[in-house]
């Protein structure tokens, strides 16, 4: 008996702590953010904005259109209303939402209504989703500003938040698989095809024109 009132205490101690862990870590989860953006091709999207600290995750997809859980394909063929875009989850109290904007706005060209780089059409224009007032006077605050330092008329629009559907699992992290596919310049690494493509359709060259050392992810 003596023997089992010891035990009560360290099991009462161990209880609490367990508790406690998992509260922080709910707490944690509860405070992740998500903003979701169209770019142009949600590979470079991805693999720009998975750089940036205080990101925990970055998810290629489509969003904005009518059609429920449409294909890259449907999507690229166009009708569906959809645009190629990602949802950046991250945590405010290492990146804030407006920081994030800012570093978007900078690495595209939101001049261009038309697509973005070589990617033409629809589904490859610019946006930016919100869901409340406050996300809309950020964003509208966000684009004033580079407007102002761009000197050029900014049309990337500030759309209300839709339905946002995964796109299929080869498209995510494409930018860092070692999967194999076929290319023009024959058979390569995911990885490496997405570099050739990168580079071809002249994504951070004209990102470095148009913003020069306020490009964030545009290399010399």
């Amino acid at each position: 008996m003596r023997l089992c009132n010891m035990f009560k205490p360290i099991t009462l101690s161990l209880l609490i702590v367990v508790g406690l862990f998992l509260k922080s870590h709910e707490a944690k989860a509860a405070e992740i953010e998500t903003l979701t953006v169209a770019g142009g091709c949600f590979w470079c999207v991805e693999a720009d904005f998975e750089k940036v600290p205080g990101v925990t995750e970055v998810v290629s997809g489509f969003t904005g259109g009518e059609v429920a859980n449409p294909t890259y394909k449907q999507v690229v063929r166009g009708g569906t209303g959809h645009v190629e875009a990602v949802q950046i989850r991250f945590d405010p109290h290492i990146v804030s939402r407006q920081e994030l904007l800012s570093k978007f706005v900078r690495s595209i060209d939101p001049t261009d209504a038309g697509g973005q780089f070589c990617d033409r059409g629809f589904s490859y224009s610019t946006a930016i989703f919100v869901s409340n007032p406050q996300e809309r006077e950020l964003a509208q605050a966000v684009l004033a500003k580079a407007q102002k330092q761009l000197g050029e008329k900014i049309v990337t629009p500030i759309r209300d938040e839709s339905p946002f559907y995964e796109a299929e699992a080869y498209h995510q992290d494409y930018y860092k698989s070692s999967g194999l596919v076929i290319t023009r310049a024959g058979p390569k690494t995911k990885a490496s095809a997405y570099e050739f493509y990168r580079q071809a359709c002249g994504r951070d060259q004209r990102v470095r024109q148009l913003w020069g050392d306020a490009a964030p992810f545009a290399g010399g």
